[in-house]
């Protein structure tokens, strides 16, 4: 064992789908991983819930396998943080045993509820103390209002509402404690005062009493229970530290802890955090607007429905010789495809795409507009649709740092995550179009990541999360914008701006 290593701390990742667990030493190495996937319980098109006995259940299989593969001493393990999910509602009893089933984030039931909550509070009420520029069925708050009308004899019983980083807390320790991180989203939770919304709780019907305790991220809660210790093969001395919500979690995992840093995941969808140290309320340019889980900043969460899905759509249609030589040959797919992009110049051509193959995110929020490949010529060949798809996947990026910049949010150097980020091309790409330098990292199981950095710092490994950050996020590559494409993909970027413009009365 490496003498400068004395104690260890575990970042559990609760995703939808999944549940994903780091090791990692009190000096910042990653030790083993773990994982585990589920199925979601999903009746129709608008139902989507879970037992909340399986968060505990693989949580607790994650934890020991852990101990399993890295063969260290369950007391040396020191502390326990979770990043999870946001939004999914699971509602216990006075005991703590859960009434129903988990109302996943992906749910759509509570649309009535959603509009009644409109009725009630104007937009910009809701933005100037949630931080959320719409009212959505995903929100928590929606989802009790929809229990106390449909489900009154459950919700008429409910000791606490908690997610699912708050049931495992309790689950963990016996008690109720929640981070500010998390709740920024329930459309309940002050990000400002960062307070229960006594307002908003009045209209739903319940009191603080039903809801958690609030903390910062990165705070000792307590230690395991003795039924906790037991079913995960752990100390009783074990900590139990508050994490973070998933994506200011995989920030954290990746380094990004300053005023104007951006955490961008390209995988089938494309999600931006952005750093910013003060909350925004600015209703045009619809950005939900949370706590991180760093004090004293917050960021903005940028997204678009489909990214490298829809390099994945062309593949599938288009590409099935190159499927099928990668899979004679035993390569990926992806390589073959992206070496003849790698054959044609920036701008691909002439070649433009609009890559909104399930309508716009952010900034434009449109769902009626659609994909399109405008600029097409005699000799063109399959490399200038694929440099396309990928240009434009970073002109829809680049269109919301635009947009945040003439807001005042300046953004200083993007941490690339997901599918996109293995690529030479897509991080070259997107410098260039961006303007901007890109980093890639090491380690790419960020969000547990960032979780077990709070749980170091919660214990003491850290002294704060930068120290953590320096000490544990490793750089794989950097990327610096060539500045002459950059001038070059800003004439096209305009064309890509005028082209959707041009559309929008089409649609």
């Amino acid at each position: 064992m490496n003498s400068g290593i004395t104690s260890y701390t575990i970042g559990i990742d609760a995703g939808t789908t999944s549940i994903k667990g780091v090791l990692l030493s009190n000096i910042g190495d990653l030790i083993t991983f773990s994982s585990q996937e589920y199925s979601l319980d999903m009746e129709s098109g608008e139902i989507c819930e879970l037992d909340p006995e399986i968060y505990w259940k693989v949580t607790c299989q994650i934890i020991q396998n852990i101990i399993r593969k890295s063969g260290i001493n369950p007391a040396l393990i020191s502390g326990i943080a979770f990043s999870s999910q946001g939004e999914t509602i699971i509602a216990v009893d006075s005991t703590g045993k859960p009434l129903r089933k988990a109302i996943i984030w992906l749910d759509n039931r509570s649309v009535r509820e959603a509009d009644q909550i409109k009725e009630r509070f104007s937009n910009q009420v809701i933005m100037n103390i949630t931080g959320q520029p719409e009212v959505l069925p995903i929100w928590p708050a929606t989802r009790i209002l929809w229990l106390r009308e449909n489900e009154p004899e459950i919700f008429n019983r409910v000791g606490k509402f908690l997610l699912v980083e708050d049931y495992l807390i309790y689950r963990m320790t016996g008690k109720y404690c929640t981070e500010h991180s998390l709740v920024s989203s329930t459309l309940y939770f002050d990000i400002s005062q960062k307070k229960w919304w006594n307002e908003m709780l009045d209209f739903l019907g319940i009191s603080e009493n039903l809801l958690p305790d609030l903390f910062p991220s990165g705070v000792s809660i307590g230690n395991l229970t003795s039924e906790a210790a037991s079913a995960t093969g752990l100390n009783t001395q074990t900590l139990i530290v508050t994490g973070a919500y998933d994506h200011p979690a995989g920030a954290i995992g990746s380094g990004n802890i300053n005023n104007g840093d951006v955490t961008l995941t390209i995988g089938a969808s494309m999600a931006m955090c952005v750093a910013i140290d003060k909350p925004i309320s600015d209703l045009s340019i619809k950005l939900p607007c949370q706590c991180h889980a760093i004090n004293g900043l917050y960021f903005l969460f940028p997204y678009g429905q489909t990214a490298g899905m829809v390099l994945k759509w062309f593949k599938d249609e288009f590409c099935q010789e190159e499927m099928s030589q990668a899979s004679h040959d035993n390569q990926d797919p992806y390589d073959l495809i992206i070496k003849q992009a790698e054959k044609i110049l920036p701008g691909s051509g002439g070649l433009i795409m609009l890559p909104h193959l399930m309508g716009t995110g952010s900034p434009e929020f449109n769902s009626e507009v659609r994909g399109v490949f405008a600029g097409i010529t005699l000799g063109m060949n399959k490399g200038h649709f694929i440099r396309a798809i990928i240009e434009s996947v970073a002109f829809m990026i680049f269109n919301n740092l635009e947009t945040m910049r003439k807001k005042g949010i300046h953004i200083k150097s993007i941490h690339v995550l997901g599918g996109a980020s293995k690529s030479n091309l897509w991080n070259q790409i997107l410098a260039d179009v961006t303007g901007l330098p890109l980093v890639t990292l090491m380690n790419t199981e960020n969000s547990a990541i960032g979780a077990g950095l709070l749980a170091g710092v919660g214990v003491g490994n850290f002294s704060d999360i930068k120290s953590a950050c320096n000490t544990s996020i490793k750089t794989q590559s950097r990327f610096e914008p060539d500045m002459l494409n950059h001038e070059l993909y800003y004439k096209v970027y305009i064309k890509y701006l005028h082209l959707y413009e041009s559309l929008v009365s089409f649609w």
